[in-house]
């Protein structure tokens, strides 16, 4: 695993973008961009589950925001690998690192088991007054886990 990251580091895509005066910033740019991009529009679709806002049908919301982050991945994907294999051995040895893609990961769990199980009932029995408690337990896993992989972003750049 220490070769493959140290072979990471070493190529030609690492050195010239560690070599390059506006390329990382550029690239933490565009990563900060997907995640403003991911993260917002899945908080405000969370504080929808939470009972906020009402008035908005969970529905429409989903349909004008979800795309949104699903951009934002878009974003978020291709920045962050090209950022990793810059200072692959020493983030492939880092805990935090390691944290935020296990958060990651839960974080895709939750949005697979909301929208597989959770919302894909609410949709068939058709727009309920209430949402689920399972609703709200999706969100609010949501909000958590992203302020967590929000955190070890952070912290992985001191």
């Amino acid at each position: 695993m220490l070769e493959f990251l140290e072979t990471l580091e070493k190529s030609t895509w690492a050195v010239g973008i560690r070599q390059s005066l506006y390329l990382y910033p550029v690239l933490e740019i565009i990563h900060i961009l997907g995640i403003v991009m991911l993260v917002g529009p899945a908080f405000l679709f969370d504080l929808r589950l939470l009972g906020y806002s009402k008035a908005l049908p969970v529905s429409g919301l989903s349909k004008h925001l979800l795309p949104w982050s699903q951009r934002g991945l878009i974003l978020i994907i291709p920045s962050g690998l090209l950022l990793f294999i810059t200072n692959a051995q020493a983030l492939g040895s880092d805990v935090t690192f390691w944290l935020k893609i296990a958060l990651i990961g839960v974080a895709g769990l939750n949005v697979w088991i909301f929208h597989r199980f959770i919302y894909r009932f609410s949709k068939v029995s058709g727009e309920p007054a209430e949402l689920s408690f399972y609703s709200r337990i999706s969100a609010l896993v949501s909000i958590s886990v992203w302020i967590a992989v929000i955190a070890c972003g952070r912290l992985l750049a001191y």
